[in-house]
């Protein structure tokens, strides 16, 4: 089974013409990473009289220096170094998501060329951490799958077309699971579909290090000195914090925004660790992994929808066996802000969620 990976790859290039030295960034990420020039060149195999020269080079370049040596502290970056280290990142989580879904249908496109394999398991979900360790899981079984990041309502409508045969889905846990549900109504099928579960996880205000702006409540996000990065309309973030919001009386057109809108929870997390913004709303996990601070709102089920009459399929028994498997369990317990405790079972919509009879009769 061939294995596609696609990297987003950027430049910059001086008024004259000259780019960014060719390591320059890794070097930043190493030395943020770490603290240490010394350090950061093990990492990469590169010896301190090339990472040294490659620091000059980009001095001359922008003028001012990247990266500042403190006798007994080791290295720090600049503002500068750290704006590159930050666009760096910003990019990655930003693009991640859509050449990994290229990726995956690359990698059909060529199996179905090369074999007479039967078609993979087509997965159509919102991006997450733990549907990315799904996919690295099904990678390291050989387990073929047509994964494609979608918002859940995006997923639910490829479900119902036939489009996809597994639909990821996340709604609330209490006061705003009929709510969210019920948008998603006439999509599902209650008698027909089944909940496939992968976990629970936390989800709320993602702000700086040690909360400079003492961000608390989701009233906060009103002020005028907070600015706000916000998901995508249509994603399911989006739509809980717009009810959350209005239930306690305000508008998310209230909230200061940034001007953009980003696509993914650590496209999120980068940004408000870029300085950019002051919070923004997404999971616990890349709050955690960029070093920001992290105020709990809500959990979350985040399932995946699958019709009845699928779940014997071969392809769908494969990646049964792994969600149950006690070692995918354990690293996704691992996540910051994840529980796997019902990951693998399976329900039908009535069992997995109490006001289900509410919004379905």
């Amino acid at each position: 089974m061939f294995k596609v990976q696609i990297q987003p790859k950027w430049t910059l290039h001086a008024a004259d013409g000259r780019p960014l030295p060719p390591k320059l960034i890794d070097l930043l990420l190493g030395v943020h990473a770490t603290g240490s020039l010394a350090a950061a060149c093990r990492d990469l195999d590169l010896s301190y009289r090339y990472a040294w020269g490659l620091l000059q080079s980009s001095r001359a370049l922008f003028g001012t220096p990247l990266l500042r040596m403190t006798r007994g502290r080791g290295a720090r970056l600049t503002a500068l170094g750290e704006r590159l280290v930050w666009a760096e990142q910003r990019i990655a989580a930003r693009l991640a998501p859509t050449l990994d879904s290229l990726a995956s249908e690359v990698e059909v496109e060529l199996q179905r060329a090369l074999t007479a394999q039967a078609a993979p398991q087509r997965l159509h979900a919102a991006h997450g951490f733990a549907v990315e360790t799904l996919r690295r899981f099904l990678d390291e079984a050989g387990t073929p799958v047509d994964l494609k990041y979608r918002s859940p309502g995006e997923a639910l409508s490829a479900l119902r077309g036939g489009d996809c045969d597994l639909a990821g889905v996340h709604l609330p846990i209490g006061e705003f699971e009929r709510e969210i549900l019920a948008l998603y109504a006439d999509r599902i099928d209650p008698v027909n579909d089944r909940v496939l579960h992968l976990a629970t996880r936390r989800i709320g205000l993602v702000v700086a290090a040690g909360n400079p702006k003492r961000i608390r409540v989701l009233a906060d996000l009103l002020r005028e000195d907070v600015r706000f990065i916000h998901r995508q309309p249509g994603s399911g973030a989006r739509l809980l914090l717009e009810r959350m919001l209005a239930r306690q009386g305000h508008s998310i057109r209230d909230v200061r925004g940034c001007g953009i809108d980003e696509l993914t929870h650590a496209a999120v997390a980068a940004y408000v660790a870029s300085g950019m913004a002051d919070a923004g709303f997404g999971l616990e996990t890349p709050a955690r992994r960029y070093g920001l601070d992290f105020v709990p709102v809500a959990s979350e089920h985040y399932f995946f929808l699958v019709r009845a009459d699928s779940l014997a399929s071969p392809g769908l028994a494969e990646m049964l066996a792994i969600l149950r498997s006690e070692r995918f369990r354990y690293e996704l317990g691992q996540l910051p802000g994840y529980d796997a405790d019902r990951c693998g079972t399976v329900q039908d919509l009535y069992e997995a969620f109490a006001t289900a009879r509410a919004v379905f009769g």
